[in-house]
């Protein structure tokens, strides 16, 4: 590959490669989906980060040509009175993958080392409780066959503050910020530290972090998908193409009128 005629003049990808490669490797997703399917896989993906660093894009290219019934995404809001009462991984456990499925956490079970211990919403205690837990469950979901795999989400304080300014002006991205995400703003360096504290418990040989470069969306979307089709070996079954046989008469069937239907407005007539 010619990597000199894939880059504009600035540096960005051209969008011509963008999407001929997104294409491309949407179609090994298909690949491995289907393996997954035929192998019985049971495959968790976690997507964390900072506020706008590119996780909810990434995940969306990944699911955006798959079969919902296989693949699916969790993204769990915040919990009930109920679940602040029950052991602490347990809200997530119902979610995850029987065999033949992918999940994909929007955000997982470590808002406890992230956004709860930053902003308070949880004690000491049940932090540092996660912290020496977490390894564990993990390794044990690993050994029940579970693959999981962890990926971080990595952007400049400069690149955030450029996404919060343009989501401020697109009407379709204004629902994206939320108070949370304007208090994180004046908190970057307690993000940061509790991020290095996490990977010191967390980042484990069994299973660690991956970390995204997620400064440059596009690369950042290729960068993850390539790598998460490396990390699960499958082979293509996908199968030949089906032949159609002739439609049959319609045996005397009449449709009724479409006029006695409730059509919805055609808005966009060919006057």
């Amino acid at each position: 590959m010619n990597h000199k005629n894939i880059f504009k003049q600035n540096g960005k990808l051209k969008s011509s490669f963008y999407e001929s490669e997104l294409a491309n490797l949407q179609i090994e997703l298909v690949k491995l989906q289907e393996w997954i399917k035929a192998k019985g896989l049971k495959v968790v993906i976690l997507f964390e980060g900072r506020d706008a660093a590119g996780k909810g894009g990434v995940i969306k290219r990944i699911t955006e040509k798959l079969n919902p019934r296989i693949c699916r995404v969790v993204a769990l809001g915040t919990p009930t009175e109920k679940e602040k009462t029950q052991w602490y991984f347990q809200r997530y456990v119902p979610h995850l993958p029987a065999a033949g499925e992918m999940v994909l956490f929007d955000r997982s079970w470590y808002n406890r080392a992230g956004v709860e211990k930053v902003m308070g919403f949880c004690t000491d205690e049940e932090y540092w409780d996660f912290l020496r837990a977490c390894p564990n469950y993990e390794r044990m979901l690993i050994r029940s066959g579970i693959i999981l795999i962890k990926y971080w989400f990595s952007v400049s304080e400069e690149e955030q503050e450029k996404r919060f300014q343009s989501r401020l002006k697109d009407p379709t991205k204004r629902w994206k910020l939320s108070p949370m995400d304007l208090e994180s703003r004046a908190r970057w360096i307690n993000y940061s530290k509790a991020k290095d504290e996490m990977f010191n418990y967390t980042d484990t040989k069994i299973c660690p972090w991956y970390v995204v470069n997620a400064d440059d969306k596009k690369k950042a979307r290729l960068n993850t998908i390539k790598h998460l089709l490396s990390l699960i070996k499958y082979e293509d079954l996908t199968p030949e193409p089906l032949k159609l046989p002739p439609r049959k008469h319609s045996g005397g069937y009449v449709r009724p009128p479409i006029q006695e239907q409730s059509l919805i407005p055609d808005h966009y007539k060919n006057d």
